[in-house]
């Protein structure tokens, strides 16, 4: 992204993303990412893992995702992004469906906006009673971390994916208390940044399971971010959410059933 903008750049959002293997110690793992389409102030980057058992030399995709990325002002104003060069048919064809990716992205947004706005009006809610329906309350899970130096780039900002990485874990926490096992990942869903953290902030983890789906559960991940000042005042800073989906498997790799919850 900074090699097209030529200044720096900060990560807006990731659309959804899937992970179709796992990744384990001992594998290689090879990373790609190039941009797809520039659009006047924003960019498209699309990203692609791959892993590859070094014994059987297979190559299996883990995840592909795509980012989009601001270019940094040095001063005021929005910097203006230069058209990608297309080079290969599979250039023209990722700068294509890179439109559609932003109009469905921009089409999540108002849907859960209204949404939001509906729930918020006073009406009558199904609550579930069946005997065996387990309280999200025991689905509440916090964790507290300190960014550090190792946890920032260049510019003092919090890198996205160690931000992903602490969501996974408490998101995690939280669906193994459904299960009592070990979930697995599947997907991470409108995980979007809506504002910075730099070193020294503390960033406040929120997690709490919202639905099940019979071999599945949704975990949604509330961010906050606070410097030393707004932590004495406790004035947090809402800095990213995402809705994390995993399922469980037995040891002949069979899909486990979720209990239904009670919200």
């Amino acid at each position: 992204a900074e090699k097209h903008a030529g200044v720096s750049c900060v990560t807006a959002s990731m659309d959804d993303i899937q992970f179709e293997e796992a990744a384990r110690v001992g594998q290689i793992i090879t990373i790609k990412a190039k941009v797809n389409r520039a659009f006047k102030t924003s960019m498209e980057v699309g990203i692609k893992v791959t892993v590859q058992d070094i014994l059987t030399n297979v190559e299996k995709i883990v995840s592909v995702a795509y980012a989009t990325y601001v270019a940094k002002p040095v001063g005021a104003g929005k910097i203006q992004l230069e058209p990608v060069k297309l080079l290969s048919t599979e250039d023209h064809l990722e700068h294509t469906l890179a439109i559609e990716r932003r109009r469905i992205r921009l089409g999540y947004e108002q849907v859960f906006q209204n949404l939001m706005k509906e729930s918020n009006k006073e009406g009558d809610y199904y609550i579930i009673e069946e005997e065996d329906a387990v309280s999200t309350d025991l689905t509440h899970v916090q964790s507290i971390e300190l960014v550090q130096p190792p946890h920032a780039n260049h510019h003092g900002n919090t890198f996205g994916g160690q931000i992903m990485a602490w969501m996974e874990t408490v998101a995690s926490i939280s669906a193994s208390r459904l299960c009592r096992s070990y979930p697995v990942l599947k997907s991470v869903n409108m995980f979007k940044f809506w504002g910075p953290s730099i070193v020294g902030d503390r960033l406040v983890f929120n997690a709490i399971v919202n639905n099940t789906f019979q071999n599945s559960v949704e975990v949604g991940v509330h961010v906050e971010a606070y410097n030393c000042e707004e932590w004495i005042k406790d004035q947090a800073r809402h800095i990213n959410s995402a809705f994390l989906i995993f399922n469980t498997v037995n040891e002949k790799g069979e899909l486990l059933t979720f209990p239904r919850i009670k919200p």
